[in-house]
């Protein structure tokens, strides 16, 4: 059985929430680089800044393990069905799940806060040989670990919001924390001895200010939370059975993490800066990220949960399709701007000040390698969506396993050769075996996915080696003009190409593109 690749109604309602969830991410991307070029500028990627970026890593490791994702994963379906079917015990719900919220944040924070000094040791090891370096990062640590809490409860009031089907202040809300952000970061620099202290302030200033933004909108839904009449609730149970393993899963995703800082934080074997080149390269990486694969997984997630509740298997692999070729259709370009342009890219956002050429260029090889799984983390982002929507958090926890253990095997053998890029590398290849063994888990699952994948990549890398070609030759004509404005240039002229190709290839990505702009 074939299936179309835009459906006729459901999938446009998908990508309008899709289209509002990007627009708030690209809002909050752009100003997260300008945040990232004013760290840069200040920061470099000295000892400071590994330590500010492996502080900020820890509340943000629990951000995803109890917060953002396993609100999404756990509670959305959950209340889904609590929506379509009981009502009248929707309120009872949410109150005992908030409750739960509050009080397993609240204990990890304290926990955190305590144990700081065990952790950044066990996670970055290569600090032990530079007391200042690592009591800068404990300190750190504690001061932004109560961001857990206010960005923990402000993940479950978006993903109750996406149940209504309301998707502008979830997508917003980044934009508070990264304009805090910036005018702490100015201010600390300029006024405090110790600016990174200022900053790390503003973390807390910026998380509470998004929790606000977020409760503030569910009055108008009728949400109004109070002190539950039972804490042993039917709904807060299943909750809970669905989320350890999606803890589980999102540590092991954690501990990828770690095992990169880790590796990048032995100087001896990487070189200097290693932990900040990693996080400016996936800043960078992060945007096509954010703007195209989490906002289409968040959006998706609801619709999914529906349809697999009332059993519409068809239309639940229609969607799924939909969403994957979506998704690889924008990510492909993506990896080749990143191929053919990291280093000029990296130089003209961060290289000024404290950020060098060594940072540049250790930077850039990491983003050349990370934008290379950019079609793997994005797929795995709608395919692990999918297995959450059929309540099934347990397989990509084994999916996660599998990538991990490639991950940590692979950045042993290839950071010794290539570095840092190694590390990226590594983190690549690793996506491309995870993208792999969850299509033919949930094709085994639902009994297969129609819609002529081998045609669509085919046409897809013909689109591409047209963007290249674009792109390098843009690039080699326009070599007496500065930088920023070659890159202005060339990148819209490579993405214009693109989808002229793939236009006359007749993919309907491009069709739908050409029906937009002409209304």
């Amino acid at each position: 059985m074939s299936i179309d690749i835009i459906p006729p109604s459901r999938p446009r309602g998908l990508l309008r929430a899709t289209s509002i969830m990007s627009g708030g991410t690209l809002l909050s991307r752009v100003l997260g680089f300008i945040r990232d070029m004013l760290f840069a500028r200040f920061f470099g990627t000295a000892a400071g800044a590994d330590a500010f970026v492996v502080a900020f890593r820890l509340p943000n490791m629990f951000r995803d393990l109890i917060g953002e994702g396993a609100a999404n994963s756990s509670f959305i379906p959950v209340m889904m069905e609590y929506k379509e079917k009981r009502p009248a015990e929707l309120k009872g719900f949410m109150d005992a799940v908030v409750a739960w919220g509050v009080v397993i944040l609240t204990g990890i924070t304290v926990a955190g806060i305590v144990l700081a000094p065990l952790v950044v040791r066990l996670i970055a090891p290569g600090f032990v040989h530079e007391p200042g370096k690592m009591m800068l990062t404990v300190t750190l640590t504690q001061i932004m670990f109560p961001y857990l809490i206010f960005i923990g409860l402000t993940a479950f009031f978006s993903a109750i919001q996406f149940t209504y089907g309301s998707f502008a202040m979830p997508a917003l809300g980044p934009c508070l924390l990264n304009v805090v952000l910036i005018i702490s970061t100015l201010a600390s620099v300029f006024w405090m001895k110790q600016p990174l202290y200022g900053l790390a302030a503003g973390v807390l200033a910026g998380g509470a200010l998004q929790l606000w933004f977020q409760w503030v909108p569910l009055k108008k839904h009728g949400v109004v939370f109070g002190r539950p009449a039972s804490m042993n609730n039917d709904g807060a149970r299943q909750v809970g059975r669905l989320i350890l393993p999606r803890l589980f899963g999102s540590a092991v995703y954690q501990l990828n993490i770690f095992v990169d800082t880790i590796c990048a934080s032995l100087v001896s074997v990487v070189g200097p800066g290693g932990i900040s080149a990693i996080y400016y390269a996936m800043r960078i990486e992060q945007l096509p990220m954010g703007v195209f694969g989490v906002a289409l997984a968040s959006a998706v997630l609801p619709r999914l949960s529906q349809e697999a509740l009332s059993r519409d298997k068809a239309q639940f692999k229609t969607t799924l399709v939909f969403a994957l070729k979506n998704i690889f259709f924008v990510m492909l370009p993506m990896t080749i701007t990143l191929a053919l342009l990291a280093e000029p890219l990296v130089r003209v956002i961060f290289q000024r000040g404290a950020f060098d050429a060594y940072s540049t260029a250790v930077t850039s090889s990491a983003l050349i390698c990370f934008g290379l799984g950019l079609m793997g983390y994005g797929g795995v982002k709608i395919l692990v969506s999918a297995f959450h929507s059929m309540q099934d958090t347990r397989t990509p926890v084994m999916v996660a396993l599998v990538s991990l253990a490639v991950n940590a095997l692979l950045n042993v053998i290839l950071m010794f050769p290539l570095k840092i890029a190694g590390i990226a590398l590594a983190s690549a290849v690793s996506s491309v075996v995870s993208i792999t063994l969850l299509i033919r888990l949930l094709s085994a699952r639902v009994g297969g996915l129609d819609g002529d994948f081998a045609v669509f990549f085919l046409k897809l890398l013909a689109a591409g080696v047209a963007q290249a070609a674009a792109v390098g030759g843009a690039w080699q004509v326009l070599s007496g003009i500065p930088e920023l404005w070659r890159l202005c240039i060339v990148i819209p002229a490579g993405g214009l190409s693109y989808i002229a190709a793939a236009y006359l290839l007749r993919l309907e990505q491009a069709r739908a593109l050409n029906k937009l702009f002409q209304r």
